[in-house]
């Protein structure tokens, strides 16, 4: 059955990819199911940074149900509504509240691509195998997963996927910028752990602040929010999170964030 799974570990929250006959590829209703996770997450309380991955060791997601596009995609209001549908699940993980971190192992291709390039980080599997294959298939690619694929590896790199459509494995995407860490595809699950340990460990106001510094300043200046920006920085002064990170340092002990 495919489907979006939860799991909570603690802080860390893991969002399953799970439709194993098709390699995790993403049908309409777990597009549409995608954004409510990663939005409710954002909001829980307990949760300071989530982890989205495959359901196996095959496959993180290997883009959009191409079987679905037959019956989703039959007229011009169709396509409009299917990629509305699409870009809002796959630019998800960058408009969340809280870290995502996208852990990949096996095929990661077409919208599974994008996907993973709307999360904060990508931590690869030696065993990864990466594919846009828009040009195989003869479909327009949305503008809004184009840019932010031009904002993550250049658009050099950018139009080299998208007119070649060929395969290229973890150490490219590493060079490229797409992967931020490669690992053993049998360390994959332990790196991860402990990458996200560290981050939830840390004061959740800074590390929200740091984010929404970085997606304003990935925005022309006429189209930033400065004003909201200043109020989520001002957010952490005076905060508990402050006073209790100086005194920790002054008292040489491990600091205990609450996020607020």
């Amino acid at each position: 059955m495919p489907e979006i799974l939860v799991k909570q570990d603690g802080a860390i929250a893991r969002v399953l990819i799970s439709y194993p006959q098709r390699h995790n590829a993403l049908t309409n209703e777990m597009m549409l199911a995608l954004p409510r996770v990663l939005d409710a997450l954002g909001r829980d309380a307990v949760t300071r940074v989530i982890v989205i991955s495959g359901a196996t060791d095959k496959a993180f997601a290997a883009g959009g149900d191409i079987s679905e596009f037959a019956t989703l995609r039959t007229s011009r209001a169709d396509e409009d509504q299917y990629i509305a549908n699409t870009n809002r699940a796959l630019l998800a993980p960058a408009h969340c509240a809280k870290p995502v971190i996208a852990s990949i192992r096996g095929f990661c291709m077409g919208g599974g691509l994008q996907l993973a390039a709307a999360c904060d980080l990508r931590i690869v599997a030696d065993d990864a195998l990466f594919r846009m294959p828009a040009a195989r298939l003869g479909v327009g690619y949305p503008a809004a997963g184009i840019e932010r694929f031009i904002a993550l590896i250049g658009a050099a790199n950018t139009t080299d996927l998208f007119i070649s459509a060929r395969k290229f494995g973890a150490d490219e995407a590493l060079r490229m910028g797409f992967a931020n860490r490669v690992v053993a595809a049998a360390d994959l699950e332990r790196e991860v752990d402990a990458y996200c340990a560290v981050v939830a460990d840390n004061a959740p106001l800074t590390i929200a602040a740091a984010r929404a510094t970085i997606r304003e300043a990935l925005k022309l200046p006429a189209e930033r929010d400065a004003a909201g920006l200043k109020n989520t920085i001002d957010a952490c002064w005076g905060s508990h999170d402050y006073n209790e990170g100086r005194l920790a340092f002054m008292e040489k002990r491990s600091p205990r964030f609450l996020g607020r």
